[in-house]
Formats: structure tokens, sequence, C-alpha cells
């Protein structure tokens, strides 16, 4: 077995080790995503904002190391530009972040993290031939907090920055212009801590 398998087998044997030490959580929120957009070379594309349901995952290493699974279900952006509309698009923007809980106490849990963001743009044509590449790698960063409710329960707040941009092109392929859509998410809700 070569030594990239042996490293590979490893980081997932501490994975799995930490996540079966600690505890995991399940969190379900309502999100505001808020697009800004920017396109280059040619100006005044828009993306319109969206509220939406989402869900993550978080598996705990330790009391201050975690890793969130941002889920959510296809999203549908109105395109403009120059207010006139260009269509939608939708696309799915899974999330994978590295977490770190500040050590406060259990009833008011701090946290940041930063990670990684693949964009799968699964409806990308636009009005006059015009489409979107297929998908988008991205950072994503947060900051968030939990406030114990009662029991295994708590409040959740937590604010996202993800980059997702692509090139659009027309019917022949050829390019027409780059578009950053990099949307602000802030959203509220509850989570459930499985111990």
């Amino acid at each position: 077995m070569n030594t990239t398998k042996l490293k590979m087998l490893a980081l997932a044997g501490l994975v799995i080790s930490g996540a079966a030490q600690a505890e995991a959580m399940v969190r379900v929120r309502a999100i505001d995503i808020l697009p800004d957009a920017k396109s280059s070379p040619v100006t005044g594309v828009d993306v319109s904002n969206k509220i939406a349901p989402d869900v993550d995952l978080n598996w705990f290493f330790t009391k201050n190391l975690a890793v969130e699974l941002l889920l959510s279900i296809p999203q549908e952006h109105k395109v403009t530009l120059n207010g006139a509309s260009l269509g939608k698009v939708s696309h799915l923007p899974p999330a994978l972040l590295l977490q770190y809980h500040y050590p406060v106490g259990e009833t008011f849990r701090p946290y940041v993290g930063a990670g990684l963001n693949y964009t799968l743009f699964t409806d990308r044509k636009l009005d006059g031939g015009l489409k979107l590449e297929t998908g988008s790698f991205g950072p994503a960063i947060q900051a968030g907090m939990d406030v114990a409710l009662q029991g295994n329960w708590y409040f959740n707040v937590d604010v996202k920055k993800i980059w997702i941009d692509s090139d659009v092109t027309d019917g022949t392929g050829a390019f027409v212009t780059h578009v950053e859509i990099n949307p602000l998410i802030v959203g509220a809700g509850i989570g459930y801590a499985f111990r």
C-alpha cells in the first residue's frame, strides 16, 4: 500500500474515532441568501435574494473542534441585466467547514468556521441562449452561536459568506462574461445535540 493511501486511511480513522467519542448535532434553519453579484466585462448582472430552508450536520472531534456539512435543496434565483430579466438559475450549494467552538460554557456556544463550497448549477440556461458553467468551487467562512434551550435542544444563529462564480457563454460556447454571486447567508433555527 502506497504512502498516500496510508495517509488517507489514517485521516479517515481519526475522523471516525473522533466522531465516535464526541457529540454530533443536527440543525434546521430558515436562511436568507443575499447575493453580492458582480460581472465583468459585461456589467449590470444581478441575482435575486432567496429565503429557503437548510440543514447542517455537525460532528465534534473535541469540545472545541467540529466539522459541519451544510445541506440544502436546489435554490432558484432570478437573474437580471441592468434590471431586465435574463431568466432564472438554480443551484445546489453544499459546503464543508471546519469549526472552532469557543470554550465559554454549555449554555452559550459561539463558533467560527472556514471551509470549501461546491455549487452545482442544476438549471443553468438563461434567456437568449446564454448558459452558466456546470459548477463552482470556492471558499466559505462562517460565524454563529448555539444557545441552550432545554435538554439537548439549542437555538442557533449563523452567518456564512460563500464565494460562487461562473463564466457565462452564448449558444456557440463563446465566452460572454464572468459572474460572481458571492452570497451572504444569514440564518436562524434550532439544533439537537446527540451525546
